[in-house]
């Protein structure tokens, strides 16, 4: 039985970035539009969700029965190092004022989003949800994963305090179309496909590639990711029997969400290079970071749920690169 109604409306925060606009279009595809009022979404011209009184006049005045925060300020290796500031302040804020007017305003089930850099650097693999809190973090994007474990566990204390319905994914890489392509900004697989797509038009001998190459990722295709989300507001409460436990015997308020596939930086980049064309060496800058050196979610939970994922790595790398491709034909239209 599905947890959500048939007339519950749904506040996607974060509906213009990549994970919010993927989960919007798989809400349309399932009936909810913003012509029937089932399903809101602000832009941050109207809303600046930094801004507490702001967010809580919104929520006053709309009154969503489900919210899902995938409003985030994000970024790769170096935005990370160089902003750890604004990482660690901009998400706090978002994700706090959020979680808070949720509560204030009765709320029905609320979905928080994280991410599987929360957990520690050289934990166990696969890993699983228990280790959270276990060791030290990636120092890279430190500032970034301590805001989404504050995002985490004000969920779960607002669940143990208040009985607010709040659950938490915590996603693997993600990947597809609408991802960020700004070379200070933008995570691996967006970062190389720019750098190929680039090296190819210019006719380059070589491009430079951060790092050794070794490291394992797994990644998820960003479609797979939106269908998680919402097989889990519909299918999965910690209140429920049979659902996974902490080491504590407690019910997990989090879960992975990842594939069953992983594969180097190295391998990844030789696969964008040839889906593009690219003829050229890839030369690997061993004086800058490899990050993590593995890093593979453990998706028992998920799976006992009844979710898995459908897209494998190579449909989903020629998917977001055409979608990139796309992308600046139009971009190149508008000037």
């Amino acid at each position: 039985m599905s947890l959500l109604e048939k007339d519950d409306s749904i506040y996607v925060a974060g509906s213009t970035g990549m994970v919010g606009n993927a989960i919007c279009k798989l809400l349309l595809e399932n009936g909810y539009t913003s012509e029937n009022n089932l399903l809101i979404t602000s832009t941050r011209k109207d809303l600046d969700l930094k801004d507490s009184k702001k967010v809580d006049a919104w929520f006053k005045k709309n009154k969503p029965k489900v919210v899902i925060i995938a409003a985030a300020k994000v970024g790769g290796i170096m935005a990370n190092k160089l902003n750890p500031v604004e990482f660690l302040l901009e998400n706090l804020r978002i994700q706090n004022n959020l979680i808070e007017s949720s509560w204030e305003y009765g709320v029905k089930r609320l979905l928080f989003l994280g991410s599987s850099c929360i957990y520690p650097k050289f934990a166990k693999q696969p890993i699983k949800e228990t280790y959270l809190l276990s060791d030290q973090l990636e120092s890279s994007n430190q500032s970034y994963a301590i805001a989404k474990i504050a995002g985490l566990k004000l969920c779960e204390a607002y669940r143990t305090q208040y009985g607010l319905d709040a659950i938490s994914l915590m996603p693997t890489n993600l990947y597809g179309p609408g991802d960020n392509y700004n070379p200070v900004g933008s995570h691996v697989i967006a970062a190389l496909i720019r750098k190929f797509y680039e090296a190819k038009k210019e006719n380059k001998s070589q491009v430079f590639c951060w790092g050794s190459g070794k490291p394992l990722r797994e990644f998820l295709y960003l479609e797979d990711f939106a269908e998680a989300c919402l097989h889990c507001l519909r299918y999965w409460s910690p209140n429920i029997d049979n659902s996974p436990l902490d080491q504590n015997g407690s019910p997990l308020n989090w879960l992975n969400v990842g594939c069953n596939y992983e594969i180097s930086i190295e391998e990844l980049a030789e696969k964008i290079s040839k889906k593009i064309g690219f003829k050229g060496n890839i030369i690997w800058d061993n004086t800058k970071p490899d990050g993590t050196p593995r890093k593979k979610l453990d998706t028992f939970y998920m799976q006992k749920l009844g979710w898995e994922a459908k897209t494998n790595i190579d449909i989903g790398l020629e998917k977001t690169i055409k979608s990139f491709k796309k992308e600046l034909e139009i971009n190149q239209l508008r000037t």
